[in-house]
């Protein structure tokens, strides 16, 4: 539990409520109380006392592809554009490198004669799904039908016919490719294992650098939630956690993990590539318990926090109440006679 935080808020609240004369002398309001200027329903449910920490809105799945074979970079897709299977990732010599989708990467030839496997099979499963697949049967076996789709495919896509797939003409990515970054420009010289493009999935994801201190807030699958640039939010969900601490840049700052966090609302990301955020985590979940906004807390001279009940008929008292969690501007309450559905004096500050 919050509590030192949700009472130093608390405290700034009453602070204020003090000026405008609104510490009581004990649990009776004084005649000359001011009259509430607004009411607020105590409610019943569960209270979350959450911690603020900031992140960046990017995509899922960043990753670096480098060039399998030597050449001149003779076209690569402008940043921010999404490629799917069958399109070009980027060009050397004029020959295209095509996507296709895939978890295997291409680590060998695949051509007649090769030993079966899981990346035979993905790719018939792609030639498949690209329209060339008549007479292919999609098992881990590179048969003569499996050449003659692959020529097929070479031929249709500007390629040599060779009915052998190397690295140098496809990719095999789980799903569409969004290109981040082109650091090798068109005309540029590339060698096999030089970066040509970093892409991302198409998915918006959150990066937050936790301080590795807070490592209790999070855990794979847990809920947060996400305030978007122009001040909407969106419900999130942990994907990750880094399991090593990462040494600071700066002396005397504390080590942090990577966390990763996937939007799961449908709220609008807006048009930008990279944005701040601020994620909001749970740090302690209250079920099922009373709670008022902070700003009915009154401070009673004789110690502790009150709240001013004010009846259907006009009639006000003053009920000293024990406080609990605090979360989202609601403060947790209890106390005999305090039920859910009554009105409590919220003053204007």
């Amino acid at each position: 539990m919050r509590r030192k935080q949700g009472l130093a808020a608390a405290a700034a609240v009453l602070a204020c409520g003090a000026a405008a004369g609104l510490v009581l002398t004990g649990r009776d309001a004084p005649a000359a109380a001011p009259e509430p200027l607004a009411t607020a329903e105590v409610t019943r449910g569960d209270l979350v006392d959450t911690v603020s920490v900031e992140g960046e809105l990017g995509h899922r799945g960043e990753r670096e592809l480098t060039a399998a074979r030597a050449g001149t970079v003779t076209s690569v897709p402008a940043p921010g554009a999404v490629v799917g299977q069958g399109g070009a990732l980027y060009a050397v010599d004029l020959e295209p490198v095509v996507l296709m989708y895939g978890t295997v990467p291409l680590y060998r030839p695949l051509r007649m004669g090769v030993p079966d496997g899981p990346d035979v099979r993905q790719l018939e499963r792609a030639l498949r799904a690209l329209g060339y697949g008549a007479g292919l049967t999609v098992d881990r076996h590179f048969s003569a039908a499996t050449a003659h789709a692959v020529r097929r495919w070479q031929h249709a896509a500007g390629l040599p016919r060779t009915g052998a797939v190397t690295a140098g003409q496809v990719v095999f990515l789980p799903s569409q490719a969004r290109i981040a970054e082109t650091p090798a420009a068109v005309g540029a010289a590339v060698a096999p294992g030089r970066p040509v493009l970093t892409v991302t999935g198409t998915a918006r994801a959150v990066h937050v650098e936790l301080r590795a201190s807070r490592r209790d807030l999070v855990r794979k699958g847990v809920q947060v939630t996400v305030e978007l640039p122009g001040g909407t939010t969106a419900r999130g969900r942990v994907v990750s956690v880094g399991a090593t601490a990462r040494k600071p840049e700066e002396e005397g700052a504390e080590a942090t993990l990577d966390v990763k966090i996937e939007l799961t609302g449908r709220a609008g990301t807006g048009g930008l590539d990279r944005a701040p955020v601020t994620v909001a985590l749970a740090a302690e979940r209250r079920r099922n318990v009373l709670s008022v906004p902070v700003e009915a807390l009154l401070a009673l001279r004789a110690g502790g926090y009150g709240v001013e009940v004010v009846e259907p008929s006009g009639a006000r008292r003053v009920l000293a109440v024990r406080t609990g969690a605090y979360g989202s501007g609601r403060v947790e309450v209890s106390a005999a006679g305090l039920r859910a559905g009554l009105r409590v004096g919220v003053p204007e500050l």
